[in-house]
């Protein structure tokens, strides 16, 4: 069977696999290590297979996208979560509160302060994680690794947010895991458990290098053929 005639299901357990065989690598227990399947331009059928494999944790880029498919999976399937690891405007902040269990995307104070102001308004207080542009490009969202300390306090001293950990996608031509040691040294000193960093081609790297969260799309639910909707 050709990598093309693989099922979502059968590349899920693959990827699994692959995660289990990077922990014990690195001497780490692959329960600390949370699989979130990226499954922005894919419609409701195509993640109801993964879901029915035991795939409970989800990521969507775009706040619209993920309105028109996941209230109504979240209601078919109570134990799915679904994380916002795109970048988040803060229009937009009201319907991401209302539908999603984490945002991975903070990455500015007016987003920050935003945010709270939904959540007080929602009652409803779901974690965040900071987004840091660990390669300081400038086309990339994310907070400037020497202004992160700042941020983060922030957010939990001003807005009173549950900062969760921190994120980071590194640059496509650089080695990822200098900035995956790199978001894990800032993480440490401001007290972060949770790192939410690498994607399908270098999610092995990030779990031995302290991963909590990897962001594995293409891996298990192949390639996209649509665009995500803004």
């Amino acid at each position: 069977m050709t990598a093309s005639t693989l099922t979502s299901q059968t590349r899920l357990q693959e990827v699994r696999q692959r995660i289990a065989d990077a922990a014990k690598r690195a001497g780490r227990d692959t329960a600390d290590v949370s699989l979130v399947a990226v499954s922005k331009t894919f419609d409701a059928e195509a993640i109801r297979p993964v879901i029915d494999a035991g795939q409970i944790l989800f990521g969507e880029n775009r706040v619209q996208e993920a309105m028109g498919k996941w209230p109504g999976l979240k209601q078919e399937f109570p134990d799915v979560r679904v994380h916002l690891i795109g970048p988040l405007q803060t229009n937009k902040a009201r319907d991401a509160v209302a539908l999603f269990d984490a945002i991975e995307t903070v990455d500015r104070p007016k987003l920050a302060r935003t945010l709270a102001k939904e959540m007080d308004a929602a009652d409803r207080r779901i974690p965040v994680f900071v987004q840091v542009n660990t390669g300081a490009e400038p086309q990339k969202a994310g907070v400037l690794p020497d202004e992160t300390d700042a941020l983060v306090t922030l957010c939990r001293e001003e807005c009173g947010l549950d900062v969760m950990g921190l994120m980071c996608i590194p640059p496509i031509e650089e080695e990822p895991s200098l900035h995956f040691a790199l978001l894990e040294k800032i993480a440490e000193r401001n007290g972060l458990a949770a790192l939410s960093m690498g994607m399908s081609a270098d999610f092995e790297i990030a779990v031995e290098f302290g991963a909590t969260h990897v962001r594995v799309g293409s891996a298990i639910f192949g390639t996209r053929t649509q665009t995500a909707v803004p």
